[in-house]
């Protein structure tokens, strides 16, 4: 098989997400415990979809450490914080798994969707 051939035939990854991403620009925080000792570092939410979110934060973190992301909607008292863990990293950019370990956190994690849809970028 050619070379070229071999390359028509690559699984496409993007199509095998399992839920839609979409583009957003909004501030978040995240929120780092660590040895009775929080750390909160002020960031941005890049893209959101129903499992979890990209976002930029200026702090050292690992896949598979746990933080919470914290938005505060617009002309809103209470902020909405979600526990995550962080799947990925690049630099500063972080992938990061929403866990929605009970029912609160499931809460949680719908009301951050939609409050967070609103600020969709459309293409």
């Amino acid at each position: 098989m050619s070379e070229a051939a071999a390359i028509n035939h690559a699984p496409d990854f993007t199509s095998m997400r399992r839920w839609e991403r979409y583009h957003v620009n909004v501030p978040i925080r995240v929120i780092v415990s660590r040895a009775m000792k929080a750390s909160i570092f002020d960031g941005r939410g890049t893209s959101l979809s129903e499992g979890g979110m990209a976002l930029f934060a200026g702090a050292e973190l690992r896949p598979g450490d746990q933080v919470a992301v914290e938005f505060t909607p617009p002309f809103s008292s209470p902020p909405i914080r979600v526990d995550a863990r962080i799947c990925n990293r690049t630099g500063y950019h972080y992938g990061v798994e929403f866990l929605t370990i009970d029912n609160a956190q499931r809460q949680s994690v719908a009301q951050l969707r939609q409050h967070l849809s609103s600020f969709t970028i459309m293409a």
